[in-house]
């Protein structure tokens, strides 16, 4: 009987490579749709296994090829498991069309753009939008600092944040759900 520090000898696992190695591959190949890396990472695994596990050599069958291949397909089972449990990766392109923020040409355009549109609304609108954002107010505050009830400081920073959202370019904004 082997422990589990047992390990299988050299030349047992260099004849076991020669002999099976090519339809081993081969066979993952399949399993993993052509993808030669994915197959040789399997491939390696699955001699692991034999190296880790001497015992499959002294079973009753004439060839290793049966205990090898069921290993093989194994392992590319828990593989694609695997990595389908992980989100997928992104690729480069969507990190080239983002923009860089140490780039002060985006945030200078877009400085622009904002001061745009803060000046095609009315002078009532804009005023309360420098009370809350620029100012920093609360709506109270700015009520007070403008003269105005708090609510209509609300309704107008509502619309104006409607205009400045259709004025914006690139500008979008995630829709919330509506509830009932």
């Amino acid at each position: 009987m082997a422990t589990a520090t047992a390990t299988t000898d050299e030349r047992a696992m260099a004849e076991l490579q020669r002999e099976h190695g090519p339809a081993l591959l081969s066979f993952l190949q399949g399993l993993t749709y052509g993808d030669q890396q994915r197959a040789e990472d399997l491939l390696q695994e699955t001699f692991v296994k034999a190296w880790q596990h001497p015992e499959a050599f002294d079973a009753p069958y004439e060839s290793m090829r049966p205990w090898l291949f069921t290993v093989g397909r194994r392992l590319a089972i828990d593989a694609r498991r695997s990595r389908m449990a992980r989100p997928t990766e992104i690729g480069d392109g969507v990190l080239a069309a983002t923009a860089d923020p140490a780039d002060i040409t985006e945030s200078a355009v877009a400085a622009l753009d904002v001061r745009a549109a803060v000046g095609s609304l009315s002078p009532e609108h804009r005023a309360v939008l420098v009370q809350i954002y620029f100012h920093g107010l609360s709506v109270n505050e700015a009520a007070r600092a403008l003269g105005i009830p708090p609510g209509t400081v609300k309704s107008r920073s509502h619309y104006a944040l409607r205009a400045l959202a259709r004025g914006l370019p690139g500008y979008s904004r995630a829709r919330r759900p509506v509830r009932h």
